[in-house]
């Protein structure tokens, strides 16, 4: 959101992520400590200094106590400016249901005829929680989750704020997402009647270069260097729009399938904490989703730190 990490938030993130996280070393972002936030701000900032209207549905928000009861901002800039009653990391509680209640808010504002220019959104049920015995199977987690995005993206494409849109969509903990070409790649992904269908767009990205691109649309100024000299992403886009809308697909799992007792990981997830993002040991996590996914008998392959390193002639 900042496009920068504070030395403060350098040095304090290991201490806190994935160990079970306690009041010795608490998690540094989104918004608990101010000596964690960038100098320039968050993104919600530049929007502000632009007179863009902007509202947050989860990002940087604190729930109630229960579903019932309102959240709180964590930072000053988004009092007043975000869905109270939009649950924020809950496991307990359904991606469809956060899916449900924005499409409720674009109703809303599709018959004040008008709507906030920067929205942020997060379903965060991607974490999954392991296979701990009786919580929904990872596959049924990531399955909820991509619904949940499909019917937001569905809704917006069939409202009136379509032809003006562009919804971009990137995968919380990128850091460790392991594939075979490298473990900080991850999926990212464009919507818009401006962006080219059924395109893959292999230029090398960034999540700044996402923050970079829209900023670029919305007429903000960059927050750091970082997304100053990030490389927009022009190749996404194309200058004729097409405003046919999107449909989302039904889920091809059972939503509803649990974790059994004698699941792979099954005690070390009992061990994990699953009540707030990035407490459980994400090493661990990853092979007991792989194993999950794969089968009990497929150990999860290396990671892949790979060095992207562009030549130059001796005399350069």
């Amino acid at each position: 959101m900042g496009a920068y990490a504070t030395d403060f938030v350098e040095k304090s993130w290991p201490l806190s992520y994935g160990h079970n996280r306690s009041k010795k070393f608490p998690y540094p972002s989104e918004g608990g400590f101010p000596v964690a936030a960038p100098a320039g701000g968050y993104l919600w900032d530049r929007a502000r200094a632009a007179g863009v209207s902007y509202r947050s549905y989860g990002e940087f928000i604190a729930n109630g106590k229960t579903a019932k009861d309102a959240g709180r901002a964590k930072v000053k800039s988004l009092e007043g400016h975000f869905d109270p009653w939009y649950r924020s990391f809950d496991m307990n509680y359904s991606d469809l249901l956060r899916a449900e209640r924005f499409l409720a808010e674009l109703k809303r504002f599709e018959a004040e005829g008008d709507m906030p220019r920067l929205q942020i959104v997060r379903l965060p049920n991607d974490h999954t929680s392991g296979t701990s015995a009786g919580a929904k199977t990872p596959t049924a987690f990531v399955a909820e989750n991509d619904l949940a995005l499909g019917l937001v993206v569905e809704a917006v494409s069939r409202s009136r704020f379509w032809p003006e849109t562009a919804i971009f969509v990137v995968e919380d903990d990128a850091q460790n997402g392991a594939d075979h070409v490298d473990a900080h790649r991850t999926v990212a992904l464009a919507v818009s009647p401006y962006v080219r269908r059924g395109a893959v767009d292999s230029t090398l990205y960034s999540t700044s270069s996402m923050l970079r691109t829209m900023e670029l649309i919305l007429g903000l100024e960059p927050m750091t260097q970082f997304d100053a000299a990030a490389t927009p992403m022009f190749h996404s886009f194309q200058s004729e729009p097409d405003l046919r809308p999107y449909q989302a697909l039904p889920a091809q799992v059972d939503l509803e399938a649990r974790n059994a007792a004698s699941a792979w990981g099954s005690e070390a997830s009992r061990k994990m904490d699953f009540s707030q993002e990035d407490a459980a040991d994400d090493l661990l996590l990853n092979e007991v989703v792989w194993r999950s996914v794969k089968g009990a008998d497929h150990p999860m392959p290396v990671p892949v730190r790979a060095g992207f390193v562009f030549p130059h002639p001796a005399d350069d």
